[in-house]
């Protein structure tokens, strides 16, 4: 089989680039202000190494593979080769403190694994859209799909395996297809299932992520390491390459499905995969509430943080607010919740809460809630992946 290599894949990811706009001119000022000269390199957990298997990117029909987890039909070209987007492997980080390049309100990507806690912002995800990376000694991958505005980390490790994972190029319900560079295995962004290939079947671990405001992360982690625009590729960032697409009443993108009719396709929702069943939770409620119990979690939103696929400037777009969701319980304590200037307060203690489920102040100070799944999404997608999902509105 043909093992593909960063290097093969360069000068496609420029035809890419190029067929963006002109906000993506590799050449210009505006993609190298602002290159990062102080950043960090961390410890990587080593991949393992390519194994001899046959490649789904190359015949996805091939007969020893076992039966395809989906519509092979239904994996349609996004436009460019793999790896043509292409993922961050060597991932370099900048201190909070020292990252200037972000507005208050641009959205970053929050992920905490044990004891470590970084930020991704989206305007870099929204170019490269894969993160390969390690906290805490957990080999994760950070992922980022603009066309369903998703997010979702999972840990690489299955079984002996320590995965790594690249961008096919391709789509199922309009959302990322991933691929293994192991075994060439095709994977969905959204279920973290390996759907056809050498490895279909298997299933990745997730991580909770939020996406919240640069200024809500910083004050919150301001010892956390950032993701810089120091990636190894010349890029716009900063830039949207996709002005407009979250409008409520355009599109999809190469989405086949037949939207569910109880929303509009690209109305916002916060998707939660229970053991009871999937729910999903409308933005404009969580906007109207700030605080929506379901069952056993609570839903927090507080205004403040852009939308990065509206404006031509990530920084510009609406504020779309951010959102969390947690288990709303602190040593064996059940909480409620109700919504104050600027955050949260408990009923039962008084003690005050930031969007990222940390106490702030009050008799419990210093806690922190457990976060749960969720996806910050379109209802497209969702209602796509999680159909017949339960929606509070």
């Amino acid at each position: 089989m043909t093992r593909r290599t960063r290097l093969a894949t360069l000068a496609a990811s420029v035809v890419l680039v190029a067929a963006c706009g002109d906000g993506a001119d590799e050449d210009s000022d505006a993609a190298t202000a602002g290159r990062d000269v102080t950043t960090v390199t961390v410890a990587q957990v080593e991949s393992s190494p390519d194994e001899n298997v046959f490649s789904a990117l190359d015949d996805p029909t091939n007969p020893d593979f076992p039966d395809p987890l989906v519509d092979l039909s239904a994996i349609r070209s996004g436009g460019p080769p793999p790896d043509g987007i292409p993922p961050i492997d060597e991932p370099r980080f900048l201190d909070a403190s020292n990252v200037d390049f972000l507005a208050d309100d641009e959205p970053v990507l929050a992920l905490t694994v044990g004891d470590e806690t970084r930020a991704y912002p989206v305007q870099v995800l929204i170019w490269h859209e894969i993160v390969n990376d390690t906290l805490d000694g957990v080999p994760v991958t950070v992922s980022y799909c603009p066309l369903c505005n998703s997010a979702i980390a999972y840990d690489r490790r299955l079984g002996d395996r320590v995965l790594d994972f690249g961008t096919s190029g391709q789509l199922f319900n309009s959302a990322l297809v991933m691929y293994d560079r192991q075994t060439e295995s095709l994977w969905s962004h959204f279920t973290g299932e390996a759907v056809v290939g050498h490895l279909t079947g298997e299933q990745l671990e997730t991580f909770p992520v939020a996406t919240v405001s640069w200024s809500s992360f910083r004050d919150a982690h301001p010892d956390a390491l950032v993701l810089s625009r120091d990636t190894g590729h010349d890029r716009s960032y900063g830039t949207n390459p996709y002005p407009g697409y979250d409008d409520v009443d355009t599109a999809p993108f190469l989405f086949d499905g037949e939207v569910d009719g109880r929303l509009a396709a690209k109305e916002r929702v916060i998707g939660i995969d229970r053991s009871a069943g999937a729910v999903a939770i409308t933005v404009s409620l969580l906007r109207e509430e700030r605080v929506v119990e379901v069952d056993d979690v609570v839903a927090w939103h507080l205004p403040g943080a852009a939308s990065a696929l509206d404006a031509s400037d990530v920084a510009d777009g609406r504020d779309v607010g951010a959102s969390s969701v947690f288990a709303p319980e602190v040593d064996g304590e059940q909480l409620t919740f109700r919504e104050v200037d600027g955050g949260f307060e408990d009923l039962e203690t008084g003690s005050t809460w930031d969007i990222l489920g940390r106490a702030v102040a009050g008799p419990l100070e210093g806690s922190q809630l457990t976060a749960i799944d969720h996806v910050d999404t379109f209802w497209f997608a969702w209602a796509a992946f999680q159909p017949g999902t339960e929606l509070v509105r």
